[in-house]
């Protein structure tokens, strides 16, 4: 009984022979727990009757209590405690050994073993329960594999705890927190002329470009690198021949969880996306490797000095760009902002502010310091934050 579970049914694929016998004792642990109790119980009877006979050949009587506190001494050292306790820290040591003997003894003794579990079982309906169980109890969610995770630091790389901890988190997260927002999403304008579209096809650092008539919200196509390279040998480009090179854009709901997107471009063989709002404007795009660094990470060793969005200074302080997401932040950082009511930083310090600064401020946030050093366009762009132990004497706004 005390058999981890997961390790039993691994070695049991593995056809692991003392796994396979285990596995089928306890599929039927009713019948496991009778033939035990059984044979328990038979050994303790048994027991207490041979040492009721030496106490009349050694003291020529009985003597009831002297034999129930010697046996009960020698029962609970020798045949409980000690085997219980081995039994319960090296429980395949003695279990897959054991399940030989439990194997034997179910067949031997079924009938006796049949008939007591009836009248058990029967007794056990009657209280409301079922022989069997729950067969979900022995299946974990998605907290306790969590837990799982959590507690075999010691056995996985800190690298591999971290994406399974990712994977997780995947079905918490939407598309609309990861993704790039409209207003840093580089793409064609159709309106544009021949040769300046040519020269951003040419100098582009994207494989795939949006294609749009004159507003982000009017996409008409995207354009892979691929397929520019096709545009440079003709003669007389034309915009009919750029558009003629690109795909139909795939658009995307902004609450559609990571998971179920993962497994959108896995399907559809696609790679971007376009994240519209529930009114059909473009919020922004959201790639299948922005989904897999949800997973793995970013590719770099140090986030916090490679990040362009993010940019450490001396004093501990950070210079942080308000278009960055929350969720970057608190993984870059390894703090704990709010992302609930908000995806970036700008949202954030907005929505407790209720109004655009005007000039620097400064805000309290719970267990953070931010202030607000540059507004450009009604959006923070430039916003210097610090925890909360290296607070710098400054006018602070308390949000409530």
């Amino acid at each position: 009984m005390s058999l981890n579970r997961y390790r039993m049914n691994h070695l049991r694929r593995s056809n692991h022979p003392g796994a396979v016998r285990a596995s089928r004792l306890l599929e039927k642990p009713d019948k496991l727990i009778g033939v035990i109790l059984i044979g328990n119980n038979f050994v303790n009877f048994l027991a207490a009757s041979i040492a009721t006979s030496i106490a009349i050949i050694l003291l020529g009587e009985p003597a009831p209590i002297a034999t129930a506190v010697v046996l009960t001494l020698i029962v609970l050292i020798f045949a409980e405690v000690t085997p219980k306790t081995i039994a319960a820290l090296y429980p395949e040591k003695i279990a897959y050994p054991s399940s030989l003997l439990l194997g034997f003894l179910l067949k031997v003794l079924y009938p006796v073993v049949w008939v007591v579990n009836t009248v058990s079982n029967s007794l056990v309906r009657l209280l409301g329960f079922h022989p069997q169980g729950d067969a979900n109890d022995q299946q974990l969610n998605q907290e306790e594999l969590r837990t799982v995770v959590y507690e075999s630091e010691s056995r996985l790389p800190k690298k591999h705890q971290g994406m399974l901890l990712n994977i997780l988190d995947l079905e918490k997260t939407q598309v609309d927190e990861i993704m790039v927002p409209r207003n840093e999403v580089q793409g064609l304008d159709i309106e544009d002329d021949v040769e300046d579209m040519v020269e951003q096809i040419a100098s582009a650092q994207h494989t795939r470009l949006p294609v749009f008539k004159k507003d982000i919200n009017s996409i008409i196509g995207i354009l892979h690198m691929r397929s520019a390279g096709r545009l440079i040998k003709i003669e007389n480009l034309n915009k009919a021949s750029i558009v003629q090179e690109t795909i139909e854009p795939y658009f995307i709901p902004e609450t559609t969880p990571l998971h179920t997107q993962l497994f959108n471009f896995q399907s559809k063989k696609l790679r971007m996306a376009v994240v519209v709002d529930e009114f059909g404007a473009v919020k922004g795009i959201v790639t299948l490797e922005d989904i897999l660094e949800e997973i793995v990470g970013e590719f770099t060793t140090d986030l916090a000095d490679s990040s362009k969005d993010i940019h450490a200074q001396k004093d501990g302080s950070y210079l942080i760009d308000g278009s960055t997401s929350i969720r970057d932040i608190n993984r870059i950082l390894s703090w704990d902002l709010d992302s609930e009511s908000a995806n970036t930083l700008n949202g954030l310090l907005m929505e407790i502010l209720q109004s655009i600064p005007d000039s620097v401020v400064g805000i309290k946030l719970d267990g953070y310091y931010a202030e607000i050093l540059q507004v450009k366009d009604n959006v923070l762009r430039t916003v210097k934050m610090w925890e909360a132990d290296r607070q710098e004497a400054l006018p602070f706004a308390d949000p409530e």
